[in-house]
């Protein structure tokens, strides 16, 4: 990337280029590009201390859930007659 005088400028994180005035598909481009660096999910979980016990409790009731929907999306369909 270059300034007005044409020196070169580092470039600190994502960045997306707006091209022709069209700001939407830029901002839908770094959005994309901040949900795939994992950025979104880092800063979600630094916003508040989860003690060890509370986190090893979320983990479990999350397989618990993800077990429990495997077994219904195996489970035979109700007959509709």
């Amino acid at each position: 990337m270059r300034n007005m005088k044409g020196k070169k400028v580092k470039e600190f994180g994502s960045v997306v280029v707006v091209e022709e005035g069209k700001f939407e598909k830029a901002f839908r481009q770094f959005k994309k590009n901040i949900e795939e660096s994992g950025l979104l999910m880092d800063i979600r979980e630094r916003q508040a201390y989860i003690k060890p016990t509370t986190k090893r409790k979320m983990a479990k009731s999350a397989a618990k859930k993800r077990w429990k929907k495997k077994l219904a999306q195996q489970s035979m369909p109700d007959r509709l007659y």
